[in-house]
C-alpha cells in the first residue's frame, strides 16, 4: 500500500512517469521503499534543498502510521 502511494505521488512530480520504479524490502528496523526513476527526473524528486524528497517521507511517514519506513532515493547511474 505505502509503495503504491508513493509511486502514484512520484509519477506526478517526473516528466518521465513510465520510467518510475519503487521497491519495498523488509528489514528489522522497518520497511525500505527505494525509488528509481530517471536520470532526467531525480533532481524533481529531490527539488531544492531536499524539500520535495522530505515532503514525500513525511507524507510516507503519516501513512505508514507510526510504524518505521525509510524512503531512499536511488541514482540509477551508480547501480
Amino acid at each position: 500500500m505505502l509503495a503504491d502511494a508513493l509511486e502514484h505521488l512520484v509519477r506526478g512530480i517526473v516528466g518521465n512517469p513510465d520510467d518510475v520504479q519503487v521497491t519495498s524490502k523488509t528489514l528489522r528496523r522497518g520497511a525500505v521503499l527505494e525509488v528509481r526513476v530517471h536520470p532526467d527526473d531525480l533532481g524533481r524528486v529531490i527539488g531544492r534543498a531536499g524539500r520535495t524528497a522530505k515532503a514525500l517521507r513525511t507524507v510516507i511517514g503519516a501513512l505508514a502510521g507510526g510504524k518505521q519506513v525509510r524512503v531512499d532515493l536511488v541514482d540509477v547511474d551508480r547501480r
